[in-house]
């Protein structure tokens, strides 16, 4: 004889941050594969109250005891904060869905995109799944169909990423910095003056420079010989998810003044020669994507258009003309939504139904 056991608990770790919020957002559309739901965020918000799908609940500490009874927790937290509290959750009794870097390069965790690689779920020695960095999940998707039609061997890419990536204070400085600019039509004419007049007002930016009226082509942090964390982690996790450890990929990461959406230039490279209009066939039919592609008619993705949308958009193809066997294309997706929350939210139900539906009486 058994039972239904109840169905599992879900702990939001970071439940107040950039990303937090938006699983706050996306999680009422999904609340029917969850019993509880617990929110955990930094001390400046223990005790505040949060609506989340129709239900007030009470951030709380984060403390070994919060995972008392959790089963699954998605966590947003400092990634020298998340290396130790990750093993506290596993210790309690929960499967952690880390979303910081922490993880994403050790063997022993899995690197998971649910509409690629879903299966990688259930080998989880270490109790954590890393989620894969936004940038990487701009893109992923559209090379996973691609390279099952026509086998990826190369791979350049330039990312364009919104202030969004550092989080809640990234998108508050770039509206600092825009509310400094704004209005002044004299300013960008003459070397060094949006740089001295925001930081006379606002001091050094997080951004290792001005972002208002500019682009910085650096995103990271340097990690030697010119390249930054960013560019590192594009080569890492793309030939981590889509299981091809040799791989040629080469990035250069761009931060601009866009509050919120990723988008990727790519250039990709096959074993086989590609067509246009089969590539463009492919995507349509991908369930995680969206082709926007008439650039006659300004048809193209933008990520003022499509911020806040779940799936990635993908524009602008057509054949390098030097090369038979090379597609040029542009990516835009909500670094948010699906580049974190929502995929997230979705490993953290492939989990779930690993998890044991019945308990013996």
């Amino acid at each position: 004889m058994s039972t239904v056991s109840p169905p599992p608990t879900l702990a939001i770790v970071g439940a107040t941050g950039a990303v937090g919020t938006v699983v706050r957002d996306v999680l009422p559309m999904r609340r029917h594969a969850w019993g509880d739901v617990r929110l955990a965020a930094g001390a400046e918000d223990v005790g505040s109250v949060c609506r989340v799908a129709g239900e007030d609940l009470t951030v709380q500490a984060l403390t070994p005891e919060f995972f008392n009874g959790v089963d699954v927790a998605v966590v947003d937290i400092p990634p020298e904060i998340s290396a130790e509290w990750a093993g506290v959750a596993v210790e309690r009794g929960a499967v952690v869905i880390d979303n910081s870097p922490t993880f994403r390069r050790d063997p022993q965790v899995p690197l998971v995109v649910p509409e690629i690689n879903p299966e990688a779920v259930n080998e989880r020695p270490r109790g954590i799944i890393a989620n894969p960095g936004a940038t990487v999940m701009t893109m992923i998707d559209v090379l996973a169909v691609l390279h099952s039609h026509w086998e990826l061997t190369e791979l350049v890419v330039t990312s364009f990423q919104a202030a969004s990536g550092l989080g809640r204070a990234g998108m508050s400085r770039l509206h600092d910095e825009m509310a400094v600019v704004g209005g002044r039509r004299e300013l960008g004419m003459a070397p060094g003056d949006v740089r001295r007049i925001i930081e006379h007002e606002l001091g050094p930016s997080m951004f290792g420079g001005p972002l208002a009226l500019n682009v910085l082509p650096f995103a990271g942090s340097h990690v030697g010989d010119g390249w930054s964390s960013e560019e590192s982690k594009i080569r890492q996790e793309t030939r981590k998810i889509l299981g091809m450890p040799d791989l040629r990929v080469s990035a250069t990461c761009v931060r601009v003044p866009v509050v919120s959406t990723h988008s990727v230039s790519v250039h990709a490279t096959f074993a086989k020669p590609i067509q246009v209009d089969k590539a463009r066939q492919a995507l349509v039919e991908a369930p995680a994507v969206v082709v926007m592609d008439d650039p006659e008619h300004g048809d193209f993705p933008t990520p003022v258009d499509i911020v806040g949308a779940d799936p990635r958009f993908v524009g602008r193809m057509r054949q390098a003309i030097d090369f038979p066997r090379t597609l040029d294309l542009f990516v835009c997706g909500d670094n948010l939504r699906k580049g974190a929350a929502l995929n997230m939210l979705q490993t953290a139900e492939l989990v779930a139904a690993t998890l044991s539906p019945v308990q013996p009486v």
